[in-house]
């Protein structure tokens, strides 16, 4: 990769180097045949050698153009026609071989300015052949043989420059307009703080349009990708990354303002590349604010989570005894108390008992926050859990006047996960299921194997969920339902199944129709048998609108610990 770039050239500059070229093509030309005629000179003695020698002095000082510029082309173009009219004549005037050299100025004119030289260089090269005439008959010039091969060289001498001179004026004007379609890219790039660098196959500068960004204020004018960056090995990198696949993006503080930000975008353009540059210091700072403020956000929250967990079990602690002491009262354990101590008693441990449900469900979600829920995973027949949760719910049940059934495969249903977690998915969606079921309805569980998948299902012929709510449910302290409902629980129930079959690698998703009833199903690959499947049981709540949850990414990060972040 090359360090050092060669300045690239101006329109003008690449104009007067190739008009020095072709001079210098036209004096070796020329030189060439004054050698030749000198070895081989004409049989009547003809001055051919000086005419030819006096044809390559303009050639001669047209090598000085790069150095001297626009400002010798006047006089270069009279030396043109005061040669071109003394070899003309010294060959003979009209009647030799180098008459056609009468239009070498006009040659000459087409190389060095185009239209703005023409009209001179024409007029000279029409002197010439004034001159020519005049000479001739006045007997001034000498009277020459044709000399065949010196007019074979002469004219195609001047078809050759009259050739080389129009491709020459081609180039120069493709290069003007370019440079005038840089100008305007130029000012449309600077209206938008960009800069446009052309690079060639090794990284080196060509041109660049626009101007340079206010962070690369005090740079070098030519200087290239590489220079401007305070650590060139990265812009050698992504050079050599944009030249592989086509187009590669980096950012770089510049060597001499360590404090920005400059972006670059580079794309391969056919045998070399483009680089496109803007200062991006502000949005670099607006970006490290919003991540510092979501690092921030995320910290604030870890640390809210990581209180809740200790709160909790700071409160679980004496609401135990609360609870085991108004058990002990109000079964008269230790002697006869009067029916309304009894009645106080009762409440006192319901109220208990309904906020230590309410304690263990942020326990375990600020647990899942806070990344330190743990899965204790175990084989065990998935059977027994489920059953185990339908006993709690069976007096929930009878007091509302509901219909609990479950529906279980006779087969074992043997599985690899917590069995506390399976548990506690049962518990919460029948609990849902009761609290939204009118008194006769009925609320059916059942479980199957699907394939590699443990499916549960709880359906339920309540009064159903509506769709806006269907988008809400499954995210922490979402509720659906009336008031009476809404007071009746914290929002969490499903939060917690949907978090729980996600770290079991699960999904949940909920079927619901208003008046039609509800459907959640939970599946988790966690069978250990996957040859065994019961059929699909009967479900009372047909399917109206559908929200599934979909796993996200987990990442484990200890040999039982799930990283898990709920949805909000």
């Amino acid at each position: 990769m090359s360090k050092a770039a060669k300045p690239p050239l101006s329109p003008t500059e690449r104009a007067l180097r190739d008009a020095a070229a072709w001079h210098g093509g036209w004096f070796a030309v020329m030189l060439a045949g004054a050698v030749v005629a000198a070895i081989f000179p004409p049989s009547d003695g003809s001055p051919m050698v000086t005419a030819l020698g006096v044809a390559a002095l303009p050639g001669l000082a047209g090598l000085l153009l790069p150095r001297f510029g626009d400002r010798i082309e006047a006089s270069l173009l009279i030396l043109w026609s005061v040669c071109a009219a003394a070899a003309v004549l010294l060959g003979g005037g009209l009647t030799g071989p180098f008459a056609i050299w009468s239009v070498t100025p006009l040659a000459a004119g087409i190389v060095m300015g185009g239209g703005r030289r023409l009209p001179g260089a024409a007029t000279l090269s029409a002197a010439i052949a004034a001159a020519a005439v005049l000479a001739q008959m006045s007997g001034f010039a000498p009277v020459t043989e044709l000399h065949p091969a010196f007019a074979l060289f002469a004219v195609v001498s001047l078809g050759v420059a009259l050739a080389a001179a129009l491709l020459v004026m081609r180039r120069r004007d493709a290069a003007l307009s370019l440079d005038a379609d840089d100008g305007k890219i130029a000012d449309l790039l600077y209206d938008h703080g960009l800069m446009l660098m052309f690079m060639d196959a090794q990284g080196a500068l060509r041109r660049r349009v626009g101007a340079l960004p206010d962070a690369l204020s005090g740079a070098d004018e030519r200087a290239g990708l590489v220079q401007l960056t305070a650590d060139p090995l990265e812009a050698i990198e992504a050079i050599s990354t944009a030249f592989r696949q086509g187009h590669a993006r980096f950012g770089f503080a510049p060597s001499g303002a360590p404090d920005r930000w400059i972006v670059a975008t580079l794309t391969r353009r056919h045998n070399g590349l483009t680089a496109v540059l803007r200062d991006a210091t502000l949005e670099r700072a607006r970006e490290a604010g919003l991540e510092q403020a979501a690092a921030d956000a995320e910290s604030l929250n870890a640390g809210k989570s990581r209180f809740l967990a200790n709160m909790s079990h700071e409160l679980r602690t004496p609401l135990n005894a609360i609870i085991g002491f108004s058990d002990i009262m109000r079964s008269r354990m230790f002697g006869p108390i009067s029916d309304r101590y009894a009645e106080y008693a009762g409440l006192v441990h319901e109220s208990g008992g309904h906020l230590l449900d309410l304690i263990n469900d942020v326990l375990d979600m600020s647990k899942i926050e806070a990344q330190r829920f743990e899965l204790t995973r175990e084989e065990f027949d998935a059977r027994d859990a489920i059953s185990a949760a339908l006993r709690l719910t069976r007096v929930q049940a009878d007091t509302a006047g509901v219909n609990l059934r479950g529906a279980l495969p006779a087969t074992p249903l043997e599985v690899d996960a917590d069995r506390r977690a399976i548990k506690q998915i049962v518990l919460n969606l029948v609990s849902n299921a009761l609290k939204f079921t009118n008194k006769g309805g009925q609320v059916i569980v059942s479980a199957r194997a699907q394939g590699p998948d443990l499916e549960i299902v709880v359906a339920d012929t309540g009064v159903g969920i509506a769709t806006d709510d269907l988008t809400r449910l499954g995210r922490p302290f979402e509720q659906a339902g009336g008031s009476e409902q809404r007071a009746m629980g914290t929002g969490l129930g499903l939060s917690l199944v949907r978090a729980f079959a996600e770290l079991h690698g699960g999904t949940m998703s909920i079927e619901s129709a208003l008046g039609e009833g509800t459907a959640v199903t939970v599946r988790m690959p966690v069978m250990l048998d996957a040859g065994a499947q019961a059929p699909a049981p009967p479900q009372p709540a047909p399917s109206a609108a559908r929200a599934t949850a979909a796993p996200p990414a987990t990442a484990a990060l200890g040999s039982n610990v799930v990283a898990f972040k709920p949805q909000r």
